[in-house]
């Protein structure tokens, strides 16, 4: 199987499904903290899998409320690094940054064996293209569905930048950024570049509103364009081409895939902490935290939880 399919458009996964009339997004931040629909007013799913790891997330309705919040309370001590008796908004952050990194690390781990056939610690381009790409090579070169060559030197080049010592094998970190290119303040160059070969259609190395309207809603004949449209419409004119020339360069392009001036960890922090924060001191107690366990940790645990179970200390 060519494992490219999952790998090499991962930044393009939710723009290959949907009715026609939905709207796709070429906008990522790093590594999402939940694919799931942040509102609290439905659920706090959002909520538990950016604070305990959106993958590994597993329920736990055995444990009683009594004993989530134990569980609970020992999250919080380790939380708090100042060792002050609170959690402050930057240690909020710092966790579920930590929770987000951890989801990559895994997600190296879980695919490292199969990659790194000759068990040297490292994956080098050859043993990813070999088995990526195989039966793709080993077959008779014929025309199919997808063009693997295309996505074959596509992963190449990825492969290559993300190889910061340039010895042309990955180590964990430098496959992680070849996984999370998004995630990697050094990978933000191919990110736009990739995003740029699949939206500029006629090739002139700018994207323009019809490429940008394209690329997110697929019309169906006869029928009506949604309202959102007519706002994307405005919001490229506003905002996307900021110098006004009718199209998106390179830094108009990296400015509305990867905004800078959001930071979903920080906003996630935030978000917890006013709505846990009592005594509106800007920090939680253990007590306010323990008081809003169906916020942090419901009836959903996670990796994390499973490490709670698994451990004497808890």
């Amino acid at each position: 199987m060519i494992r490219s399919l999952l790998i090499c458009w991962v930044l393009l996964t939710a723009t290959s499904s949907g009715k026609p009339t939905e709207r796709k997004t070429r906008v990522n931040q790093e590594e999402p903290l939940s694919h799931l629909q942040h509102d609290d007013n439905k659920s706090f799913d959002y909520d538990h899998e950016a604070f305990l790891g959106q993958d590994e997330a597993r329920t736990f309705d055995h444990l009683s409320p009594d004993e989530s919040k134990r569980r609970l309370g020992i999250i919080v001590d380790k939380i708090d690094s100042s060792h002050d008796g609170f959690v402050s908004e930057e240690e909020l952050k710092l966790w579920i940054k930590n929770v987000q990194n951890r989801h990559m690390l895994e997600n190296v781990e879980h695919q490292w064996n199969e990659f790194d056939l000759n068990r040297d610690g490292l994956i080098s381009w050859e043993e990813y293209r070999n088995v990526s790409y195989g039966s793709y090579l080993d077959g008779p070169q014929t025309e199919t569905e997808y063009n693997y060559s295309h996505m074959m030197a596509r992963d190449e080049r990825r492969f290559k930048v993300a190889d910061r010592d340039g010895d042309v094998s990955a180590d964990r970190q430098e496959f992680m950024a070849f996984l999370h290119p998004e995630s990697h303040e050094y990978m933000k160059d191919v990110v736009v570049q990739e995003t740029m070969e699949d939206i500029d259609k006629n090739g002139d190395g700018f994207i323009d509103l019809n490429e940008y309207i394209g690329d997110m809603f697929s019309a169906e004949k006869g029928a009506q364009e949604p309202e959102w449209v007519a706002t994307e419409r405005q919001q490229f004119s506003e905002f996307r081409d900021k110098n006004g020339d009718g199209k998106m360069d390179r830094e108009e392009t990296l400015d509305w895939i990867l905004p800078a001036d959001y930071d979903h960890a920080e906003a996630e922090a935030k978000h917890l902490l006013y709505e846990s924060d009592t005594d509106k001191d800007g920090k939680l107690t253990k007590e306010e935290v323990l008081n809003k366990f169906d916020l942090f940790v419901g009836s959903q645990a996670t990796n994390y939880g499973e490490v709670l179970l698994r451990h004497d200390e808890f």
